[in-house]
């Protein structure tokens, strides 16, 4: 089994800050990129920000220059600092990771439950 566990929603003003964290756990043989998507309310899910196991960066244009990804691999974890926060910015935000589990070869795409972030103006 392998999880995704987010934290660090919540309601904040336009113009504040956020950091959301997600640990991977299980049985877990490697992970090679992990990310954040979001989903507002009535629209699709779309990528946000990912990033390599050496630390390569991809972002959406919408979140370049206020959203930051990191990870720490070593504790299987994967940040997102997001400052200045818009109100178009409110959804679910979703931790993804493509995995390898101690079982199989294959690498698997995971992702987690989700949290909220929902910004006020």
């Amino acid at each position: 089994q392998v999880q995704l566990v987010e934290s660090g929603g919540g309601l904040v003003q336009a113009g504040g800050s956020l950091r959301l964290s997600c640990v991977a756990s299980g049985s877990i043989f490697s992970i090679n990129a992990m990310g954040w998507d979001r989903q507002a309310p009535g629209k699709q899910r779309e990528l946000v920000a990912s990033i390599t196991s050496d630390g390569s960066t991809t972002y959406a244009e919408f979140v370049k220059g206020r959203f930051t990804i990191s990870r720490d691999n070593a504790k299987n974890t994967v940040y997102l600092q997001m400052d200045n926060l818009k109100p178009e910015d409110t959804a679910v935000y979703y931790c993804t990771a493509d995995i390898r589990k101690w079982s199989g070869p294959m690498s698997l795409d995971y992702w987690g439950k989700g949290t909220l972030i929902t910004v006020s103006s």
